[in-house]
């Protein structure tokens, strides 16, 4: 049974919804830049500070560690979902940005193993441990305040604008690393080179927390006359567990295609006998596709419903993934690997740009940036940020380069159910007032 409870009037959006969602999504930029930076680079920060001899658990260990940033999202979602339910959206953005700040330095300064021995790791873990409790409220944060200032009938198009802002922070991180193999030799990347772009994270802070505090609070936040206490946040999320997680299988598409064709890319070239800036060059052109892709599925879902939209992408992947790995993998090269990353980038697009605004709607209202984050958080946790890690365990488990696709074609299945039971459950498709 679930707690429903009842929106107030939300006065108009702001008069500038374009400069709210350049400020809004530009913190997001910075955090999911930070974030992500450590699986694009497992390979060297494995080298630095797991030492175990052997690329591939180096490698291997990077992406676990990858995951356990992940696997804080869910806690972040909890204590700070709250806090943005609470005391509202713009402080909640403010407080995330500082950890996800705390976190990326320590990465960026930790001295190797070579140099410190066991504390090296010890310390990065924490690191990562930071960045995800920042995470875990990050993308629900902006997303619920993206849903708040958009009107109804526009909803999909501009809460697609917290995913296109990761494909920013996916297109700079990837062009760094692009630039940085073409320049460096692999031994200086190995040794020093991959902290540059945490550093140039660590730079662009000042300029992101100037834009977040000049965020104006969400009208209907603010047109709410009562606002729950913690527990009876804790308490909405708790009676609404079965909408959160249809949710977080919803969302599982998203994120498991989401690291496969961005932080996954990388290695997967390399297990494909790419070069690094090859590997990351197909990267490069992804983060662009999705940002296309991404607002056309808002859009889209603004105009026939959410649905339709979700059901259509879904299902394109679910047919389309295994032929398109067992076409790249019976004889690789960078133009198969970038067609077929493509195909997954529209698939990806369409379902994400359609899903955040259908994720916003079903969350119950007073308690939305709870349950989204922790909806989301929980597919990142347990599907997405494993991704990497699980597919290369299936390749090596397996000898086939094709077994991502399983991965990838269970998480297709488990949205396109999600999905049909979480508008069943409505009455039908949400379609704009």
């Amino acid at each position: 049974m679930s707690v429903v409870i009842a929106e107030t009037d939300a006065p108009t959006a702001p008069a500038s919804t374009l400069g709210a969602v350049l400020r809004a999504t530009g913190g997001n930029f910075l955090e999911m830049f930070d974030f992500f930076l450590f699986g694009l680079y497992a390979h060297p920060i494995g080298k630095a500070f797991f030492h175990t001899g052997a690329d591939f658990y180096d490698t291997a260990i990077a992406f676990v560690v990858f995951w356990l940033g992940a696997l804080m999202r869910p806690l972040g979602a909890v204590y700070l979902g709250a806090y943005v339910d609470r005391l509202g959206r713009r402080k909640g953005l403010i407080v995330t940005l500082t950890i996800m700040a705390v976190g990326t330095v320590i990465i960026a300064v930790t001295p190797s193993y070579a140099r410190i021995g066991v504390a090296a790791p010890i310390i990065v873990v924490a690191g990562r441990l930071l960045q995800g409790f920042s995470a875990g409220v990050e993308l629900g944060g902006v997303s619920v305040y993206l849903a708040e200032i958009a009107t109804p009938a526009t909803r999909g198009f501009v809460t697609s604008f917290q995913s296109a802002s990761q494909q920013v922070a996916v297109f700079v991180a990837a062009l760094i690393g692009f630039t940085l193999h073409e320049t460096l030799a692999p031994e200086a990347i190995d040794a020093w080179g991959w902290r540059i772009p945490f550093l140039i994270g660590c730079l662009i802070v000042p300029l992101i927390f100037v834009l977040r505090r000049s965020l104006a609070e969400t009208p209907e936040f603010l047109a709410r006359r009562v606002h729950p206490t913690a527990s009876q946040i804790y308490a909405a999320v708790l009676a609404n567990s079965r909408v959160v997680g249809l949710g977080m299988m919803m969302v599982m598409l998203t994120t498991v295609s989401f690291y496969f064709i961005t932080v996954y890319t990388p290695d997967f070239g390399r297990t494909l006998h790419l070069t690094p800036s090859a590997a990351l060059s197909i990267t490069v052109l992804v983060a662009v596709a999705n940002f296309i892709w991404l607002p056309i599925g808002g859009a889209a879902s603004d105009r026939v419903g959410r649905l339709p939209v979700l059901l259509f992408a879904a299902i394109w992947m679910l047919l389309a993934v295994y032929p398109a790995l067992a076409w790249v993998a019976a004889g690789p090269s960078f133009g198969k690997l970038l067609t077929v990353e493509m195909a997954f980038s529209l698939g990806f697009g369409v379902y994400n740009g359609a899903m955040v605004a259908a994720l916003t709607e079903v969350a119950p209202p007073q308690a939305r940036a709870s349950c989204f984050a922790l909806a989301y958080s929980l597919a990142n946790a347990l599907f997405g940020a494993s991704t990497p890690f699980v597919s290369k365990l299936l390749i090596r488990a397996t000898g086939s380069d094709v077994a991502p696709a399983f991965w990838l074609m269970f998480a297709a299945a488990c949205s396109i159910a999600a999905a049909l039971a979480l508008y069943r459950r409505a009455g039908g498709d949400r379609r704009p007032a």
